[in-house]
């Protein structure tokens, strides 16, 4: 229900996409996106980090898109918020005594420490590919194209392809942690 939730603003900006345009569409994700944070903010939930940058980035550079009716911003939202989450994961890195995603899933599973350590690249190395390849598939795939349909392979991808490739990369992650990871009966023994 969480991931739904999390993706509550992608799926309208799809919809409103479908249903009218690339600029309602990004006011639908700015407005979703506020109301999301509001919506955790006053429900005494949790606002991780990830929603703070993603409200900022989506009414910066959504903002921007609506205001000079340039799409070009939007497009390069989805790479500047994996670059900052790289940003941040890589200096936790050093800065910190846990990794950014020991905080986040350390209460969760235990791991050893380079493991954790490992981990936190990996999510660096994906945010930082997932942002060169947004960019690549703004504005270079299909740039032959009519703009129209080149920013509909944008926005599919953007919904379906960022959603596929995050879960293909959370399976693979999981899959090599897996062996790591204490059972209750381990950490009796």
């Amino acid at each position: 229900m969480k991931v739904l939730f999390d993706f509550f603003p992608i799926l309208l900006f799809f919809v409103a996409f479908k249903v009218y345009d690339i600029f309602v569409a990004t006011g639908v994700a700015i407005v979703a996106s506020i109301i999301q944070v509001a919506w955790l903010k006053f429900s005494d939930r949790k606002v991780e980090t990830m929603h703070w940058i993603t409200l900022a980035g989506i009414v910066v550079f959504g903002g921007l898109t609506i205001i000079l009716r340039d799409d070009t911003f939007i497009r390069w939202k989805p790479t500047v918020v994996y670059w900052m989450f790289s940003l941040i994961l890589l200096l936790t890195q050093f800065f910190s005594k846990k990794t950014a995603i020991e905080h986040v899933m350390g209460s969760q599973i235990e791991l050893p420490s380079r493991i954790w350590r490992n981990m936190n690249i990996s999510f660096v190395l994906f945010t930082l590919f997932m942002g060169f390849l947004n960019l690549y598939v703004a504005f270079v795939y299909g740039s032959e194209l009519d703009p129209d349909v080149q920013r509909e392979h944008w926005v599919n991808f953007k919904v379906f392809g960022t959603l596929l490739l995050t879960l293909l990369f959370m399976f693979v992650v999981m899959f090599f942690v897996s062996k790591y990871v204490k059972t209750s009966e381990q950490g009796e023994s």
